[in-house]
């Protein structure tokens, strides 16, 4: 059987969502019809998983669209076992698409005999055969030097400049831009530039994970539209306390624009309740039934991001293009006009 010459898609069952609406812009960028590879992903009854691939996959260059977001262990499981069916069925180049990078918070050793588990992620999924990673906004970009193969990450903060001047461009010089910690000033930094806005700071201290114990605000945001800008939101306990305090120090209004919306527990009844007037995230993780019931948050669409990039690596181009506006802005026409 000849092969397509064109990039195959195969998805687990972490985001089947994202992983049609790349399929479908694949088929627009290539113009012609260009569906998920044809297979199952089940478990058996004692939880175990199993893969069946039904389609020839000899020498093609497969993609794995699999984020390895809640439950991790399983996603990441189907991400490993996936590959090891193309592996096995002589898939000529293996690329992990994976929109969130699970066990990415555990990238170094915070205290004695902990573990570094992103390394080992990136130790399993380089053994189990993948040979290129496709992934946004990861926690800690050193992360891609635990890797031994080519690691590609896509940043959210283009498309969110693109979000923000679509929906604040009455007033783009109230914009503030804030970083909900010290460590996340380069993201901030970098969105703030992107839309030439100020930044601000909410330097938190924590006693102990999960628990802030002060929090203070460095610049002035008295007026101000603040957007806060984070890689991920979980609990979002710290986010509606950063609101709150941005709200005491004077600001007009508190949006957040967060890559990865984690979104665990009790977070969407937080952010129902809270100051917040607009939380966005992208769908690089499912959204549950509950999220697209909440009235302020609003999820922002990456499979056009995803889809350039499969096609830039499927045919050698460029993927740090899509950085740029002048190549991001076709990507969302008819979505945002800038």
């Amino acid at each position: 059987m000849p092969l397509t010459n064109e990039p195959k898609l195969i998805a687990g069952n972490a985001n089947r969502t994202l992983a049609n609406a790349i399929a479908r812009r694949l088929s627009m960028h290539r113009g012609m019809s260009i569906d998920l590879c044809d297979a199952r992903v089940e478990r058996f009854n004692d939880g175990e998983i199993f893969v069946e691939v039904y389609e020839n996959v000899r020498g093609e260059d497969m993609f794995i669209v699999q984020p390895t977001s809640n439950p991790a262990n399983d996603n990441l499981m189907e991400l490993l076992i996936i590959t090891d069916a193309l592996r096995r069925s002589s898939a000529g180049r293996i690329t992990a698409v994976v929109p969130y990078f699970g066990y990415a918070r555990q990238d170094r050793r915070t205290k004695a005999r902990t573990p570094i588990t992103a390394k080992l992620v990136a130790n399993m999924m380089v053994e189990a055969g993948i040979e290129r990673v496709l992934t946004l906004d990861l926690h800690a970009t050193q992360i891609q030097g635990f890797f031994d193969i080519p690691v590609d990450n896509l940043y959210a903060s283009p498309v969110f400049a693109l979000d923000i001047k679509h929906h604040f461009k009455e007033g783009m010089d109230d914009i503030m831009v804030v970083s909900p910690d010290v460590g996340g000033v380069a993201r901030a930094r970098e969105l703030a530039k992107r839309i030439n806005a100020p930044l601000s700071i909410v330097d938190k201290r924590r006693e102990k994970p999960g628990e802030v114990a002060e929090m203070t605000v460095i610049g002035s945001v008295e007026g101000k539209k603040c957007v806060i800008v984070d890689d991920l939101v979980d609990t979002a306990g710290t986010l509606c306390k950063a609101a709150d305090l941005l709200m005491d120090h004077g600001a007009a209004e508190v949006h957040a624009y967060i890559s990865h919306g984690v979104l665990s527990g009790p977070a969407v009844e937080r952010v129902t309740n809270s100051k917040l007037s607009s939380l966005v995230i992208t769908d690089s993780i499912e959204a549950s039934s509950e999220v697209h019931r909440c009235p302020n948050i609003r999820i922002v669409p990456t499979a056009p991001l995803f889809a350039q990039a499969i096609i830039n690596t499927w045919n050698g181009t460029s993927v740090s293009s899509l950085f740029e506006d002048k190549t991001l802005v076709p990507l969302y026409e008819g979505t945002y006009h800038a």
